[in-house]
C-alpha cells in the first residue's frame, strides 16, 4: 500500500483533490453498463474460457474503458495498478465479457496505458468520426457500450496511433465477434473500413472553426475533444490562441517528476544515479534541486522498487514550488488541511531537518492511514502527525493555532488534463459554484489556524482564476487582518503573476497548471 501512495503522488493533493468525494459525479447520458447487454455470462467459472485469437490488449482496453466511463473508475489509477497485474487485469474482462485472453506482457500493459488514456482524451473527436460514419445519428445514441468502447479503440488506432490499419480492423471485428455476436463484427468492419477509406483520401469529416463564438467553440470542443463549456472558458479567459494551445497540451502524453527522498539523505544526485543504472531517460529540474524529469521508464522506476524503498516519489514540480512557498523551516508547526495523499506533507516533513511538526489533516482515514505507512518507508514518520477531521469542524473546535497552515483546496482540476484524462468528462460548469463556495468555507476555517504573524498558504491544481485570485481577493475582503506576502523570494520569477501569486502555466513551463497565494496574518 505504500508503494501505491508513492506512486500516486503525481495525483498528490494536486489531482486526487480534483475530485472531492462532497460533490456528484457527472450524470451520463448512456444507460450503466450490465454485462447482461451482450447476452448472458456465467458468473464466476472454475475452468477458463480462454481465447488465444483475441488481441489481449484490446480486450484489456475495451473491459478498462467500461469500468472508467460507467462504473466511476478513475484512469490514471487504473492504468498504473495495471501495470505487472496482467493475471488480475484477466479476472476482470473474463467477468465483463466471458472470456480470458493471454496474460498480458510488458508492451501489452503499455498499449493499454497508451490506448485507454488515449481513448479517453479523444473521446469527444472519436464519437464524433463515429457518428458521422453511422447511418443516423439514433443508431450511434443507442450504440450498447461495449461495441462503443471497441469502435473507439479501433479509431483511436487508426487516426491517432496510425497502427497498420487493415490489422486495427482484423483485431477489433474478431473482439465485437467474440464479445458480442458476429452482426457486431460486422458492424465494426463496416465503420473501420469507412474511416480508413476517408483518411486514406484526406476527406475526414470534421467540423470547421467558423461562425459565431459559440459555433467556433463547438467546433473547437470537437477537434480538440474537450467540453464546449470549459473551450468557452478559456477562450474567455486566456484568449483564443493560448486556449488551443493549452488544449493541445492537455492532449500530449504526460511526463512526470521523480523527488529525490531527503529525508532519508538522498540526493538528486544519488537518484540519477539510480536512474542511469536503469538506463531511465531523465533530466534536471530547472527550478527545484531535489527533481528530476522523465518522460518515458516511470514503469521501470516502479519494477526496480525506487517507490517502495522511499528512494524517491513521483511528483509534479508544480506542487514542489507549491512547498517552496510554504517554505518549511526547522521547528515550525505546519498544518496541511487538506493532506491526503499526503505528497506535499512528505515533502515539507523532509524539509524540517528532524526538528518540529507536520500535522496532516484529512476526511478520509484511509488514506490518512497510507501516508503514515508511506511516511515510515521515507523515514520522516516522526515528523508528521495525522489528524482525521473535516478542517471545518476542526476549526471551530480547537483554539490551538500553527506557524503555518497550507491549504491545497479541493478544486476542478483544470491544471492536471494531461494526467488526468477523465477529468475533463466528469466535470460541469455546475460543479465551478460548488467549489468555490467550498473553498471560501475552507479558507475561512485555515485563517482561524494560523497564529499572528503566522503564514497561510492557499493553493490549487486549477488554472482557473475564479478558483484562484477570485477565492484570495474574496477572502481578503472578509479578512482584512491578511495582507498578501508575494511570492518573489520563493519562486522563479517566471512564475510570479503581477498580484504577487504562483501560478504555473501547463503549456510555457510544461508543468502541471497550479496556483498558490502566501498570506501573512497581521500581529
Amino acid at each position: 500500500m505504500a508503494q501505491l501512495l508513492s506512486f500516486r503522488v503525481y495525483l498528490s493533493a494536486e489531482t486526487q483533490k480534483a475530485s472531492p468525494g462532497s460533490f456528484k459525479r457527472t450524470q451520463k447520458t448512456r444507460k450503466p453498463f450490465s454485462p447482461d447487454r451482450r447476452g448472458p455470462v456465467a458468473p464466476s467459472r472454475k475452468s477458463q474460457n480462454l481465447n488465444l485469437e483475441v488481441s489481449p490488449h484490446r480486450a484489456v482496453s475495451a473491459v478498462r474503458l467500461m469500468r472508467i466511463e460507467y462504473g466511476g473508475a478513475f484512469a490514471d489509477l487504473l492504468n498504473e495498478k495495471g501495470k505487472g497485474s496482467g493475471s488480475n487485469e484477466m479476472s476482470y474482462v473474463e467477468r465483463t465479457i466471458g472470456f480470458r485472453t493471454r496474460d498480458l506482457d510488458d508492451r501489452d500493459l503499455r498499449l493499454v496505458t497508451d490506448v485507454v488514456g488515449g481513448t479517453i482524451r479523444w473521446r469527444r473527436y472519436l464519437d464524433h468520426l463515429i457518428g458521422s460514419l453511422c447511418h443516423n445519428e439514433r443508431t450511434f445514441r443507442n450504440m450498447e457500450p461495449l461495441l462503443l468502447q471497441i469502435l473507439r479503440i479501433g479509431v483511436y488506432e487508426i487516426i491517432k496511433r496510425d497502427m497498420p490499419p487493415y490489422a486495427v480492423v482484423d483485431e477489433n471485428v474478431r473482439l465485437a465477434k467474440v464479445a458480442l455476436r458476429p452482426g457486431a463484427g460486422d458492424f465494426v468492419n463496416g465503420i473501420l473500413r469507412k474511416l480508413v477509406s476517408l483518411k486514406e483520401k484526406d476527406a475526414l469529416p470534421l467540423p470547421k472553426v467558423e461562425g459565431d463564438d459559440r459555433a467556433q467553440a463547438r467546433a473547437l470542443a470537437t477537434l480538440h475533444s474537450h467540453p464546449v463549456w470549459m473551450v468557452r472558458r478559456w477562450v474567455k479567459y486566456l484568449g483564443l490562441d493560448e486556449a488551443t494551445k493549452l488544449m493541445i497540451w492537455n492532449n500530449n502524453d504526460p511526463g512526470f517528476s521523480l523527488r529525490a527522498n531527503t529525508g532519508r539523505d538522498i540526493t538528486r544526485a544519488d537518484l540519477v544515479e539510480r536512474l542511469n543504472s536503469l538506463k531511465v531517460p531523465h533530466e534536471l529540474s530547472l527550478h527545484l534541486e531535489e527533481f528530476v524529469r522523465i518522460k518515458t521508464g516511470l514503469q521501470t522506476v516502479v519494477q526496480a522498487g525506487l517507490l517502495k524503498e522511499g528512494i524517491c516519489s513521483v511528483q509534479d514540480e508544480s506542487a514542489g514550488l507549491i512547498v517552496s512557498v510554504v517554505k518549511p523551516q526547522p521547528g515550525e508547526r505546519i498544518i496541511d488541511a487538506c493532506a491526503a495523499p499526503g505528497g506535499k506533507t512528505l515533502f515539507m516533513a523532509s524539509c524540517l531537518k528532524g526538528q518540529g511538526m507536520i500535522y496532516a489533516m484529512d476526511v478520509n482515514e484511509g488514506r490518512l492511514r497510507i501516508l503514515g505507512e508511506t511516511a515510515k518507508s521515507h523515514q520522516v514518520d516522526g515528523l508528521i502527525t495525522t489528524i482525521h477531521s473535516d478542517l471545518r469542524v476542526f476549526a471551530e473546535t480547537n483554539e490551538v493555532q500553527y506557524d503555518k497552515v497550507l491549504l491545497d483546496a479541493p478544486c476542478s482540476g483544470l491544471g492536471v488534463l494531461s494526467k488526468r484524462a477523465d477529468l475533463r468528462w466528469n466535470r460541469k460548469l455546475e460543479d465551478m459554484l460548488e467549489l468555490t463556495k467550498l473553498q471560501d468555507e475552507l479558507l475561512d476555517s485555515a485563517s482561524k489556524l494560523v497564529k499572528h504573524g503566522g503564514v497561510l498558504v492557499y493553493s490549487t491544481c486549477s488554472i482557473d482564476p475564479e478558483e484562484n485570485e477570485g477565492r484570495v481577493e474574496a477572502f481578503l475582503l472578509r479578512h482584512p487582518e491578511f495582507t498578501i506576502d508575494p511570492v518573489t523570494s520563493f519562486v522563479p520569477s517566471s512564475f510570479v503573476t503581477s498580484q504577487g501569486f504562483f501560478l504555473s502555466n501547463p503549456v510555457k513551463h510544461s508543468l502541471d497548471g497550479a496556483f498558490a497565494a502566501r498570506l501573512v496574518r497581521a500581529l
